[in-house]
């Protein structure tokens, strides 16, 4: 008799993820003939190269998809890719180097961000993702910084720009005063903050005053104009007349617009170019002056006099004492507001005028919509959060940025007739710093364009980088529109948003065939995990204590799209579900020596040649396996994986084991070769349901004993297991004999434990003439199973009677 092998976890992770890697197991066939399933990866940021359990559970979760299209007979593109480019990879480099964009020379600052890059993703692709299992192609490793993908940027660029829909503009631009560089609206998140509500008093100048209030008194030196609304009967009779700032002593008109709020302040408002999105749209729909009074670094400019140079937070405060000693300051009051930060680093944003270049968004919005209904969303409500954000969107896209690390924008600019030259494709990619152009219509030297685009000008095509558009054409328009893009929520409204406009605009198709949310991981108490609150938990110190099959039996408690407080003890049911497949194993290959099935993966049962039970059990199996895989198709992996262990711990372990041990220990060659027959089905298909689950045990008891009988290299290219069954009208018939048989066994234990005896207990059963004649093909199995030294049929009797022996 073979020696039952130990479980020993590491030894198991190792050897197998060595395995995969020398034999290319999840290597991409370009040649196939299969249906292809092309995911769209998400890329991670250049981080420390430690994983929050919420980034593993997510990583993990589409990776189990993964693995699942295999299964299921569809040849998976499953590139890894970094986005090491842009604005997160130089708050890294920042942060973790204590070096700025100021302080470095340009061509310096960009080769640190990208060793420091080159850096992160080896120690992510070595100690995150082939820890986990994760099973990319990594022969189709992408980087958002890579020529390729520049290249695809660049091209994205002059295209859009070609047919009208991207363009440069001097416009009030959202602006982040900490990284000096303009942002997208979709870049700007709430920030609640108590504040100071400021009564400030304005001299007319037909004498007299009016009492302002805002928020912002530091914009004094850029008010030109004030507004109270048309219908306000207070303030009806200053429209027209002129008012005098304090302190800057600027006239500014008094006008009426129906968007002043009467009940907020004293229902008199001041614009300012700019304090807000409001005082934008005032500017441009009323044609007002420009006094743009903020530098870059959000520091006050010539036009606030004595205050240049103070940083704003200053100046509100030496305004506030200004207004205080000369009498203007009626009154203050404490206010509790939501204004727009800068998503990175949470500092509030302010908008300035500059030249940006914007990609058409807002005249394209009932399309975007469109267009996201073609896609099946996971869960479909997301698809509601995407369509409120293109509803509420108010700009373009702000695509440039006025950073050093990141793609360059493919421009320059003739400073003497104004002539915006863009590069041709085939001189892509392309730095303009590096190249110089001349101007066609007067032959002066070109200024390069020296800002880079935003991240998600080159994120937003992620489906073009990975699947090597511009460089194997052929290989794209079979991946094309990709079958997947898992991605979490909170950036629907920037990655999935941009991704679905630029395959709109470049295409005029989908991206992707679905969308798939992922889990927002919370602490034990529901509190959102950061490190700061020092809630964090790292998912290498789960993995060190548990294992990783246990750490991804945990993710799959996940429902995606919903979030998910962490709790310890699943990683704990993870550890047990392991150790009883590898008991179970144990039992089944040492039953199993010596058989050899019909022919390889046969599937084609007769149910008539079985036993009752065996044929009850493959019955049941059949319609897990149906659930299990349309769960996993639907990607609800946590719904697949309580389908699957029900069946395995109740069903297989805790009954049908337990009823077959005295036909496979000391049954004859028929009954004994049916129970065989029926392990080996059976075990086989259960480890096929947890492999995308709990990749490592899994490979490891099939390699064990499956893989030679089956020929096929691994579990993970195998095919996902299904029953044909001859005869099957007996199905029902077989269903309901073990339904009732089951049932019945269950009364025994019950009636066993009641009486505090031992399960393998000697009884005496007496059984109702129905359950004595349904049961009448299986009896010498419930005799076995029960310990039952005779079972007799009682007469008028409608349960079952057990009789101790001893």
């Amino acid at each position: 008799m073979a020696k039952k092998p130990k479980l020993d976890l590491r030894e198991i992770e190792n050897k197998w993820r060595e395995f995969w890697e020398k034999e290319e197991i999840f290597k991409f066939n370009p040649s196939t003939n299969k249906k292809i399933f092309s995911i769209d990866t998400p890329p991670p940021y250049a981080s420390s190269g430690h994983l929050h359990v919420g980034h593993a559970l997510h990583y993990t979760q589409f990776e189990i998809i993964a693995r699942v299209m295999r299964l299921l007979g569809r040849e998976v593109y499953f590139p890894p890719g970094f986005d090491d480019n842009g604005l997160p990879t130089e708050k890294y480099v920042e942060t973790k180097l204590g070096v700025s964009k100021k302080d470095v020379d340009r061509e310096e600052f960009r080769k640190i961000c990208l060793e420091e890059s080159r850096k992160v993703e080896k120690d992510y692709a070595e100690r995150v993702f082939k820890k986990l299992g994760h099973s990319y192609d990594w022969s189709l490793l992408y980087q958002t910084i890579s020529p390729e993908a520049q290249r695809v940027a660049q091209t994205a660029f002059v295209r859009l720009y070609n047919q009208g829909d991207c363009y440069r503009k001097e416009e009030p631009v959202i602006w982040c005063p900490y990284h000096q560089t303009a942002l997208a609206q979709a870049e700007v998140e709430d920030l609640k903050r108590t504040t100071t509500l400021n009564y400030i008093d304005f001299e007319l100048a037909e004498g007299g005053k009016i009492t302002i209030a805002t928020t912002r008194p530091e914009f004094l030196p850029a008010c030109v104009g004030i507004f109270v609304h048309p219908q306000d009967e207070r303030y009806k009779s200053l429209v027209g007349k002129k008012a005098i700032v304090p302190i800057f002593k600027q006239e500014v008109e008094i006008m009426a617009d129906e968007k002043v709020e009467q009940e907020f302040g004293t229902g008199i408002v001041m614009v300012c170019t700019f304090g807000d999105n409001t005082d934008i749209e005032w500017w441009k729909k009323h044609n007002l002056e420009l006094r743009n009074m903020l530098n870059p670094d959000g520091t006050l400019n010539e036009i606030a006099g004595e205050l240049a140079g103070k940083p704003i937070e200053d100046a509100r405060r030496e305004i506030i004492e200004k207004l205080r000693e000369l009498g203007k300051l009626e009154k203050q009051e404490k206010l509790e507001q939501v204004v727009g930060a800068c998503w990175r680093c949470g500092t509030p944003v302010e908008y300035i005028v500059t030249k940006q270049w914007f990609v058409r968004t807002l005249k394209y919005k009932k399309e975007l919509i469109e267009r996201a209904r073609e896609i099946k969303w996971h869960p479909e409500f997301m698809r509601k959060r995407f369509e409120d954000w293109t509803n509420n969107l108010n700009w373009d896209w702000i695509i440039s940025r006025q950073r050093y690390y990141g793609v360059p924008i493919p421009a320059w600019y003739c400073e003497r007739c104004n002539e915006i030259i863009v590069a041709n494709e085939d001189e892509l990619p392309v730095d303009p710093t590096k190249k110089e152009k001349k101007c066609e219509k007067c032959g002066a030297t070109a200024k390069p364009e020296e800002d880079v685009f935003d991240t998600w000008m080159t994120s937003s095509n992620t489906p073009e980088i990975a699947g090597r558009w511009l460089e194997k054409p052929e290989i794209y328009e079979k991946l094309a529109p990709f079958s997947l893009r898992p991605q979490s929520h909170d950036i629907i409204r920037t990655w999935a948003f941009y991704t679905i406009l630029k395959s709109h605009l470049l295409f005029n198709r989908r991206p992707w065939n679905e969308v798939m949310i992922g889990t927002y991981v919370l602490d034990a108490k529901g509190k959102a995990m950061h490190k700061s609150k020092g809630n964090a938990i790292w998912a290498e110190d789960l993995i060190e204590k548990y294992g990783i099959d246990a750490f991804r039996y945990w993710v799959s408690t996940a429902s995606i799209g919903s979030d998910l407080p962490f709790n310890e003890t699943e990683l704990v049911a993870g550890q047990r579900l392991i150790t009883k497949l590898h008991n179970a194993a144990n039992f089944v290959f040492m039953n199993l020596e010596g058989f050899e099935p019909d022919s390889k993966s046969s599937t084609e049962i007769d149910l008539s040649s079985l036993e009752k039970m065996d044929a009850w059990l493959l019955v049941k199996l059949s319609k897990t396996l149906d659930k299990v895989r349309e769960h996993f198709e639907n990607y609800e992996i946590h719904l697949a994986r309580l389908e699957a262990e029900e069946f395995f711990w109740h069903t297989f372990a805790d009954n049908y084991i337990e009823i077959v041990k005295r036909r496979i220990y000391s049954g004859n060659g028929k009954e004994k070769r049916s129970a065989q027959l029926t392990l080996y089905h059976a075990f086989l298909a259960i480890l096929k349901m947890f492999s995308p689950v709990t990749c490592f045990i899994t490979e490891d008891i099939f390699q064990r004993f499956y893989a030679s009988k089956e020929g096929v290299k691994s579990i993970h290219i195998s095919s996902w297991p299904a029953f044909n069954f001859a005869n099957s009208e007996l199905a029902e018939d077989v269903e309901r004999v073990g339904d009732r048989f089951v049932e019945l066994l269950k009364d025994v234990r019950k009636a066993k434990s009641n009486a505090k005896r031992a399960m393998n207990a000697k009884v005496k059963l007496g059984l109702a003439n129905s359950d004595m004649e349904l049961l009448a093909p299986a009896l010498e199995d419930f005799k076995g199973v029960t310990c039952a030294e005779e079972i007799k049929q009682v007469e008028n009797c409608d349960s079952l009677s057990v009789e101790f022996l001893q």
